[in-house]
């Protein structure tokens, strides 16, 4: 009986170590950076190259639009979907000497990944004018808020140019499950009076407009009340709809306008004046 125990044994912990030994050079080949046999993760959230590329451009954005009117502004959005109408979106906005700076409304990826982000802001660093970028849905999924956040930075922030305070909003709160503070309404009302003497009017900026899916809508009338408190507000812009639109929501006399998605071959150009603005729909 005990010879026969240990030869059932033994097979056992031939096997086993034979599996420790994999374990062990598996170990080995990854510490060792063995890219020929494990290629880096699609949600790796590390990459090369420019960050914090919204602060950076802001500082150009406001030492050169300080005191300019008229002021020419290139909405975009939605570029996600096929990164060949991006570059031809960059190409005609690089062919009109008129624009200031560039924002983009948020989706700048499909699916989250890190390539899809650098991908996105290879071409957008084609642009010869400055940009800003908004983090849309599909930015945050896999790891896309991590990567947003150090190659772009906050997700709530502003900017003035031109006496305009620009006032870019996260409202991407589904991706939350409504349990954060988005949109958040400490961040916009600390806008209601600060800077007061820099800036003489508002345009709010973000991704998904009220009564959109991604929108958290039980606080929707909250948060028309808090934009109708900005300093001097003349509209608000979204993206995420894919299609033009040009509605007042709420009734109450303030235009959101919403920015078509790249692949659908156009964006809004606003001319903003000392007191009123104007704009067109670019088709390229």
């Amino acid at each position: 009986m005990e010879v026969k125990q240990q030869n059932n044994a033994t097979p056992k912990l031939m096997e086993m170590r034979k599996t420790n030994v994999v374990v062990i050079l598996l170990a080995v080949m990854v510490a060792a950076g063995c890219d020929s046999i494990f290629d880096v993760h699609p949600y790796d959230a590390h990459f090369d190259g420019e960050t914090d590329i919204n602060n950076r451009n802001i500082r150009r954005i406001e030492d050169e639009c300080r005191d300019k009117l008229p002021m020419h502004v290139a909405f975009i959005s939605d570029s996600h979907i096929d990164y060949a109408d991006l570059r031809a979106m960059v190409d005609d906005i690089n062919r009109r000497d008129s624009i200031d700076f560039v924002v983009h409304l948020g989706d700048l990826c499909d699916t989250g990944t890190t390539k899809e982000f650098v991908w996105t802001r290879e071409k957008l660093g084609g642009l010869n004018k400055p940009y800003v970028a908004l983090i849309g849905n599909h930015d945050f999924l896999g790891t896309g808020e991590e990567v947003y956040e150090k190659m772009y930075g906050n997700f709530d922030f502003s900017f003035i140019a031109g006496r305009v305070k620009f006032l870019c909003l996260n409202t991407n709160a589904t991706e939350y499950d409504y349990i954060a503070a988005v949109p958040n309404f400490d961040f916009m009302e600390e806008h209601w009076t600060s800077d007061s003497t820099m800036y003489d009017r508002t345009i709010v900026c973000m991704h998904a407009r009220p009564y959109s899916d991604q929108f958290n809508n039980n606080v929707a009338k909250s948060f028309g009340y808090y934009i109708k408190m900005m300093r001097g507000l003349m509209f608000c812009i979204n993206g995420h709809d894919h299609s033009k639109k040009a509605d007042d929501i709420y009734g109450d006399g303030v235009m959101y306008y919403g920015v078509d998605a790249a692949y659908n071959r156009n964006y809004m150009l606003f001319s903003i004046g000392k007191e009123d603005y104007d704009y067109e729909i670019v088709h390229f």
